[in-house]
């Protein structure tokens, strides 16, 4: 499956249009009747403030030579959230596209210092949701990734072909389509990359979820929020997360999980992180898939 940036903005504006009807935007229903769902598109255009013809061209998938004012404006008529109009932006003029090696990151070693000073778990991810450093902890909550290949570090992967993960996470769909919105994302700005588009080939083919998710055309980018999970040594846990994308390489994430002191969660991260090696190789199981 190729990632194409002319179809990816096409479909993604016309999956936008879809879900809106004149009565969201504020428009009458007049005229003849309508065979589909959705706004038309003279509509969308009277609603951005532009001619029909040029937003035909726009979602016909030309998205050359758009000033960031039309894309605002647009998105505005859409009614795009925040992660939506980034990757609205994103497919017309990324700001991180200039970096176009598609080989993973090298983590400095100050980076894998830090990580391994946080006491609680912690990783580094980049580009594809790929995992490429961590410290002892996140490998006790999650599994030795270090018994694995670089390229099988994928969180993708992860969710959709390893089971462990599934029971991993008590709400595993809920992951999965925060995954999707994050590769999503990532190929608005990446669609030449080649692990990219062999990583969404090798889903599509497995899972029948990916191929229903990646067809909505939904957009994430959630730096913080709550997973609630299942593991197999300590029970449940509710962990607070924070994603903080790294200023000087944005292709690179520092993610931290977290619980609120004095709650049993908390307590049963410190016993993961005293039981320390025994507890990563009892612990979540990531074998490669073959």
């Amino acid at each position: 499956m190729t990632v194409d940036p002319r179809t990816e903005l096409s479909e993604f504006l016309r999956s936008r249009r879809a879900r809106l009807s004149p009565d969201d935007v504020g428009l009458p229903r007049y005229g003849r009747t309508r065979r589909v769902p959705g706004l038309r598109r003279e509509e969308l255009a009277q609603l951005a403030g532009v001619s029909v013809a040029y937003y035909t061209r726009l979602e016909q998938g030309n998205g050359r030579n758009v000033s960031a004012e039309v894309i605002d404006s647009i998105a505005r008529a859409l009614r795009l959230n925040e992660a939506e109009h980034t990757y609205l932006r994103n497919l017309t003029n990324c700001p991180y596209s200039g970096k176009k090696k598609s080989a993973r990151s090298q983590v400095r070693p100050t980076l894998q210092h830090l990580l391994d000073s946080v006491g609680v778990p912690a990783y580094v991810g980049g580009r594809r949701a790929d995992v490429l450093a961590w410290n002892p902890m996140a490998a006790a909550l999650f599994g030795d990734w270090g018994q694995l290949q670089p390229r099988e570090r994928n969180w993708a992967r992860f969710i959709f072909l390893q089971p462990s993960y599934q029971q991993l996470f008590v709400n595993w769909e809920s992951k999965a389509a925060d995954i999707v919105g994050f590769l999503r994302m990532d190929a608005g700005c990446y669609p030449n990359d080649p692990e990219l588009t062999a990583l969404i080939g090798e889903l599509s083919v497995k899972s029948e979820l990916f191929r229903q998710l990646w067809a909505k055309h939904d957009v994430k980018e959630k730096n913080f929020g709550t997973k609630l999970l299942r593991h197999p040594l300590v029970g449940e846990l509710t962990l607070q997360y924070e994603s903080l994308r790294m200023p000087a390489e944005p292709d690179l994430f520092f993610t931290t999980y977290y619980a609120e002191p004095g709650t049993p969660s908390a307590e049963a991260l410190q016993l993961l992180a005293s039981w320390g090696a025994d507890a990563t190789r009892d612990g979540v199981s990531v074998k490669t898939q073959g």
